[in-house]
């Protein structure tokens, strides 16, 4: 990753340091870290959560997912904890797959079939994402050791795998809707995301 450019600006939740990372093998593909606070004064130890992009939700509103409730409940922790934290947010739509095909999957959800189901019906994985990126990132802000906020176990192995240390996992759950649930239990059943709900709304 190449460390581009950054500024700090005012934001809903007080200052952050904005941080735009380039991707080496493709200089179009842009990335951010947001920087709370002290984050980065105890590199061996710093709040952090992995997100990846979703424009469904996080723009247009959708509820038929839990991203922009957990980036917000992400960034209402790193910014009011007096020892900051980083938000990585990746451009990785849809679990990796992209908008059109993100929404393509929806249809098919809409036919009937869950998540996984449809991606592996339009002839992706149910999940493409890389952790290599989030790795590169934290090792160029400095970051050795992390409190990673997920649900999702992947995330753990996925950035020790590239050398950062995971010292501990902080559930971030959304509780469910009527237009999420199903989402919801199918990341609990099927992805192996640790979320103690019932799934019911």
């Amino acid at each position: 990753m190449i460390r581009y450019s950054e500024a700090e600006i005012p934001s809903l939740h007080g200052p952050v340091r904005v941080v735009v990372f380039h991707q080496k093998d493709d200089p179009k593909k842009e990335h951010v870290a947001l920087v709370y606070g002290q984050a980065l004064a105890r590199p061996e130890d710093v709040l952090v959560r992995v997100h990846s992009e979703c424009l469904t939700s996080e723009v247009f509103g959708s509820t038929k997912c839990d991203c922009r409730e957990q980036l917000e409940r992400a960034i209402e922790r790193a910014s009011e904890r007096p020892e900051g934290g980083v938000i990585l947010y990746l451009r990785q739509e849809g679990r990796g797959i992209g908008l059109g095909n993100k929404i393509r999957a929806y249809a098919l959800q809409a036919e009937g079939l869950d998540t996984v189901d449809a991606n592996h019906q339009l002839g992706f994985e149910a999940d493409l994402r890389s952790y290599d990126i989030a790795a590169d990132m934290l090792k160029c802000l400095g970051v050795q050791g992390v409190s990673l906020m997920t649900n999702n176990p992947k995330k753990v192995d996925g950035l020790e795998a590239y050398g950062v240390k995971v010292l501990r996992r902080e559930p971030i759950e959304i509780r469910p809707s009527i237009h999420n649930a199903r989402y919801l239990a199918t990341k609990r059943a099927r992805l192996g995301h640790l979320l103690d709900d019932d799934g019911k709304p």
